[in-house]
C-alpha cells in the first residue's frame, strides 16, 4: 500500500511528499504568521490522507467543515452538546475509526479549550482494542497549549495544555500522530512543541519566532531572513516524514474551501457625494416590514450524531465486501440480541450507564454479531434492556404474558425494579433488597428506592407489608402472589 501523499512542488517544480505511515510515528508542527497558509496547508494534507488514515480535526474557526461536503467526515458543532456527550462521542470515534470535524466557532475561548480538553481525553483514554492510527489535526494549538497563563481560569488552561501534552508527548502509542499549527511559536507551550519532529515553517516576523523556526529547522541564524521572506502558501519543510534536508515546498491546491471564501479587493460603489450623504443620513423608516431571519437550523441530537459516527466504519465494511451477506433469519437475529443484552448487563456499570450511551454499545454488539442493521431502536431497546434487567430476555414468552400485562401501568424505567420483586413472588423467593431494587432503577441512592416503591404502591402495582422485626415482603395482587419475608 502506497502511503506517499504529495504536499506540493518545490523550487524545481518537483513533487514533495510526506510519508503518512512515518508522520504518525513522528507527529507535525506548523507555524507561520496569520496569512501564511497554515489552513491552506493542513486542508491539502487532510484532502490527500483521507482514504489512508482516520482524521479528527481540532477546528476553532469552523474552516475545515466543508471537508464533510466531500469526504465522510461527521462534524460535531460542539456548542450543541454538553461535555458528558462530547467524551461520548470521543470514545465512540476510537471505537468506529470515523473522521470527524469538532468546530468550535461557536464558543468563546474558555469553553473551546474546555471542549477540546474533554474530547482529546476521551480519545487518549480509550481501551487498548480500539488504539487504531488517527491523524490529529489541531489548528490555532497555541490557544489549546499556551505558554502563559491568558484570561482564562487555571483550572480549563491546565486541563486543555495537560490534554494537549499527553497527545503529543504520549499519543504515539496510543495510535493517535498530532499535527499542530500555530500562528507563534513564542506561544505555544514548550514541551508540546518538542515533540514533534517533521517541521514546516511559514512566513513568520518576529525575530523570537524566525530563531525558534530556524533552531527547528537546524540553519544558522543569519539564514532565518529567509523565513520572513517566504510567500503566502510556500514553507520550508524538514523531517523524517518530509526531507532530511530543509526544502522549500509550494503547497498545491485543495479541492474544497472554508465557506468564507476568500476576501479579495472589490471596487468601491460609484456615487456622488451628495448621493451617498443621502443615503446615509435618510429617513430611518422601514418602508416595508423586513423579512423574519431564516430559523436557525435546530442541532443534531447526541444521539444521532453518535449513531451517526458509529454507522461510519458499517458503511465501509458493507463497501468492501463483495459478496452479499446471507440472510439472518428472525430466530438468530432474537438470539444475537439476547446475547448482546447478557454481555451488557455481565457489566456492573451498565445499570447506572446512560440510555444513549448503552444504545451505541448495544449497536456495536449487534453489528459484530454480522446484523447488517441494529434490530431495534432507541425506544424498544430502552424496554427490551429494562426487561432483561428484571431477567426477562423473551418477552413474547407465553410465561411472561400476564405478568407484563400488569407491568403496563408502569412506566419504561420502573419496569426492572418490579420485574424483580415479581419474579421474586412467582418463584417464592425472598423479597429483592434495596440494593438489588436501586441498581435495577440505575440508582445508588436509598432516598429514591423507597419514593420508587411508594409510587408502585400508590398505581396499585405492589402491596408492602413489613412486620414489627422490619422483615419486608411485597405482594403483586393483580397476580395473587407475593414473596417471602425478607
Amino acid at each position: 500500500m502506497n502511503n506517499s501523499i504529495e504536499i506540493g512542488i518545490d523550487d524545481r517544480g518537483q513533487p514533495v511528499h510526506v510519508e503518512v505511515q512515518e508522520l504518525l510515528a513522528t507527529r507535525l508542527l506548523v507555524q507561520g504568521n496569520s496569512g501564511s497558509g497554515k489552513s491552506h496547508l493542513l486542508r491539502r494534507l487532510l484532502e490527500q490522507s483521507a482514504g489512508l488514515v482516520q482524521q479528527v480535526v481540532i477546528d476553532p474557526e469552523g474552516d475545515f467543515v466543508t471537508l464533510a461536503d466531500a469526504y465522510s467526515h461527521v462534524v460535531i458543532d460542539a456548542g450543541d452538546y454538553n461535555e458528558r456527550e462530547i467524551a461520548t462521542m470521543g470514545a465512540r470515534i476510537r471505537a468506529h475509526r470515523a473522521s470527524v470535524v469538532l468546530n468550535l466557532d461557536a464558543l468563546d475561548i474558555e469553553a473551546q479549550m474546555g471542549c477540546a480538553a474533554a474530547f482529546l481525553n476521551a480519545l487518549f483514554d480509550a481501551p487498548r482494542e480500539h488504539w487504531f492510527p488517527a491523524l490529529v489535526i489541531v489548528d490555532e494549538a497555541q490557544m489549546f497549549a499556551p505558554s502563559a497563563s491568558g484570561d482564562v481560569s487555571d483550572a480549563v488552561r491546565r486541563a486543555s495544555l495537560a490534554a494537549m501534552t499527553n497527545l503529543m508527548c504520549r499519543g504515539r502509542k496510543r495510535g493517535l500522530a498530532g499535527a499542530i499549527a500555530t500562528q507563534r511559536l513564542a506561544k505555544l507551550a514548550k514541551n508540546v512543541a518538542a515533540e514533534a519532529s517533521n517541521f514546516l515553517m511559514g512566513r513568520t516576523f518576529l525575530d523570537i519566532d524566525m530563531a525558534r523556526a530556524a533552531d527547528l529547522l537546524g540553519m544558522e541564524r543569519r539564514q532565518a531572513e529567509q523565513i520572513r521572506d517566504l510567500q503566502r502558501g510556500c514553507f520550508l519543510g524538514l523531517g523524517p516524514a518530509i526531507s532530511r534536508r530543509p526544502v522549500s515546498i509550494r503547497i498545491g491546491a485543495t479541492h474544497t474551501s472554508t465557506r468564507s471564501g476568500t476576501h479579495s479587493l472589490l471596487p468601491l460603489p460609484e456615487a456622488e457625494p451628495q448621493d451617498l450623504r443621502t443615503m446615509l443620513f435618510a429617513e430611518m423608516e422601514l418602508t416595508t416590514a423586513a423579512p423574519p431571519p431564516p430559523p436557525k437550523p435546530r442541532p443534531v441530537a447526541a444521539t444521532e450524531l453518535i449513531r451517526r459516527i458509529a454507522d461510519q466504519d458499517a458503511l465501509v465494511e458493507e463497501a468492501a465486501t463483495v459478496p452479499a451477506a446471507p440472510a439472518i433469519d428472525a430466530a438468530e437475529v432474537d438470539a444475537i440480541v439476547e446475547t448482546a443484552l447478557r454481555e451488557m448487563l455481565a457489566d456492573p456499570d451498565s445499570h447506572f450507564q446512560p440510555d444513549a450511551f448503552l444504545y451505541q454499545d448495544f449497536s456495536v454488539r449487534c453489528r459484530m454479531g454480522r446484523l447488517s442493521a441494529v434490530p431495534l431502536d432507541l425506544a424498544d431497546f430502552r424496554r427490551r434492556f429494562a426487561l432483561a434487567k428484571g431477567g426477562i430476555f423473551d418477552p413474547a414468552a407465553p410465561e411472561w404474558e400476564e405478568l407484563l400485562d400488569v407491568a403496563a401501568r408502569l412506566p419504561d424505567d420502573m419496569l426492572a425494579p418490579f420485574l424483580l420483586i415479581a419474579r421474586a413472588a412467582m418463584e417464592g423467593q425472598p423479597c429483592p433488597d434495596d440494593e438489588a431494587l436501586g441498581r435495577a432503577y440505575g440508582t445508588h441512592s436509598p432516598g429514591r428506592v423507597r419514593r420508587l416503591i411508594d409510587y408502585m404502591e400508590k398505581q396499585g402495582a405492589i402491596v408492602v407489608r413489613s412486620s414489627f422485626a422490619g422483615q419486608r415482603s411485597i405482594g403483586i395482587p393483580a397476580l395473587g402472589l407475593t414473596t417471602e419475608a425478607e
